[in-house]
């Protein structure tokens, strides 16, 4: 429980909201009207059903981390929970001024703080995340345990399902129950005990005000052939994918090797053409011919949308 020294004192005080079987633990200012515990472990809770249409405060008393006297608004004054407090329920319940300031708690105190804190828990939603995984690596036709992992998830209150092939299972149903991450998130996991037949499919279905509709992931029960399948043509994709790679590595680089260099005035050696290039409008390319010519090159020059070819056989590059 998150507390919060109070004004002036010593006393811990909490709020404890609890909305559609929702119960968490807030923080809260106090009311600086309200005087602090006479006792050095107290805790204020507030506990809320439908917003605030019905609040119950309790005040407790602690000592050695035991609870020894209380005061609750049901009943409108302190009772003892263990013989220690006894003496302190029977003092406090003869002062009118103390009871009157009890009792008024449920206003002052936690309907007071309650808008402070509704728009981060009553208003706030975080959506589950849903896994699904046998708990043994088992062959079929062996008894196994499908968990249904819920994570991640606020509010609380949340409604896990099992399905076999479209039919709930509600025999072989076993839960956690609601365990708190520590950080305003919940998590829960919910198994079903079951023999899987090859071919079969179970569903988790999960509900949340978080979603508008359920959440549903699939297990689908697989023989060892049928998995061995799966998994071979997996492995043949995968070669295929690094067997094409390896073949467009091989031919980029014989494509780079084989490349001249012929986009360069200097590479071809006919006197014409740096007279030539002089003339307007005159353009140069340049290309390699094969390697039995004895890799020269070809340069063609456009003069006026001419084409004039020069060939040097005997050119090679250096």
């Amino acid at each position: 429980m998150v507390c919060l020294k109070l004004p002036g004192g010593s006393c811990m005080a909490a709020l404890t909201v609890t909305l559609m079987v929702l119960s968490s633990p807030l923080a809260l200012t106090g009311d600086t009207q309200r005087k602090p515990c006479p006792l050095r472990n107290c805790d204020s809770e507030c506990h809320f059903f439908d917003g605030t249409e019905q609040v119950r405060f309790l005040q407790r008393y602690f000592y050695n981390q035991e609870e020894f006297v209380r005061f609750d608004s049901d009943l409108g004054e302190f009772r003892a929970v263990t013989e220690l407090g006894r003496p302190d329920a029977v003092y406090w319940n003869s002062q009118k001024d103390i009871l009157e300031r009890e009792r008024a708690a449920v206003d002052t105190f936690c309907r007071h703080n309650y808008g402070g804190v509704e728009s981060f828990t009553v208003q706030r939603r975080v959506q589950p995340k849903v896994t699904v995984y046998p708990a043994k690596t088992q062959p079929l036709q062996h008894h196994n345990l499908l968990v249904c992992s819920v994570s991640g998830f606020y509010p609380g209150s949340i409604e896990v399902r099992w399905f076999r092939n479209g039919q709930e299972e509600k025999a072989g149903v076993v839960s956690t129950g609601l365990i708190q991450n520590g950080d305003w998130t919940f998590q829960t996991l919910v198994m079903l005990e079951t023999v899987p037949q090859s071919g079969e499919v179970y569903t988790c279905q999960v509900e949340h005000p978080s979603v508008t509709s359920p959440l549903t992931v699939e297990w689908r029960a697989r023989s060892e052939s049928a998995q061995s399948k799966m998994l071979s043509g997996v492995g043949g994709f995968v070669l295929g994918l690094l067997f094409l790679g390896a073949g467009l590595f091989i031919y980029f680089r014989n494509q780079k090797e084989n490349a001249l260099p012929c986009g360069f005035l200097s590479s071809c050696s006919w006197p014409e053409v740096p007279a030539m290039m002089a003339a307007p409008h005159l353009q140069l390319l340049c290309s390699p011919l094969p390697k039995p010519y004895g890799l020269p090159c070809i340069c063609i020059l456009t003069l006026y949308h001419k084409h004039i070819t020069l060939l040097n056989v005997s050119q090679r590059w250096s």
